[in-house]
């Protein structure tokens, strides 16, 4: 074989590793261009890919970014259920590794969430689909915290103030608005009042 025509040697990536690898540029590209980017077609060019490669896996736009709520959701409840498996059984403990969990989250996936987020926020539908993602990590939180309330129970709309702070923290800590430490220790502060307040 002449050295004008060297052979290619393409490594053929398993359905595992190809879906891996375009969930990981479409968090580039939401990153670096915005959730608006974020088009199937788009996806395919930038990973190097046919179209139908990636309509194979996703679908849809809507399907991919469900695709990439479900994995920030996941990295989210792992870490919740690390850091509650460390802490001691305490209120004050608890607050914190929620907070701390939720934030840092937060902080590792930058601005991209909000996003994807709001793109999700976009129908009825997706709204309802966003909230059926995030009830497993409330259903952890509202156990982890439930003996420190004086009634033994967090109620709906506690549970709801926990996750409209701790978006708002994190989002604030991730845009740079606030030191993470700072927006731990305010959502430690505000999970402990509401709690006390159940």
């Amino acid at each position: 074989m002449s050295s004008d025509h060297p052979t290619r040697s393409r490594k053929r990536l398993s359905r595992e590793e190809r879906r891996r690898q375009l969930l990981d540029v479409a968090w580039q590209l939401v990153r670096e261009e915005g959730t608006d980017a974020l088009g199937l077609g788009r996806l395919a060019e930038q990973a190097g890919v046919t179209k139908p490669v990636v309509y194979d896996h996703f679908e849809t736009r809507t399907g991919l970014l469900v695709a990439l709520y479900q994995e920030y959701d996941a990295r989210q409840s792992r870490m919740l259920e690390q850091a509650l498996a460390r802490c001691d059984a305490s209120l004050a403990s608890r607050a914190w590794v929620i907070a701390e969990a939720y934030v840092d989250c937060a902080m590792s996936q930058g601005l991209e969430i909000p996003g994807v987020s709001a793109a999700l926020a976009g129908s009825p539908e997706m709204e309802a689909l966003k909230r059926a993602y995030e009830q497993p990590f409330l259903d952890k939180c509202r156990e982890a915290l439930a003996g420190f309330s004086p009634s033994g129970t967090v109620g709906a709309a506690g549970m709801r103030l926990l996750v409209g702070a701790a978006d708002a923290l994190s989002q604030a800590a991730a845009a740079g608005e606030l030191e993470a430490e700072a927006a731990k220790a305010e959502l430690q502060a505000a999970i402990m009042a509401m709690v006390e307040r159940q």
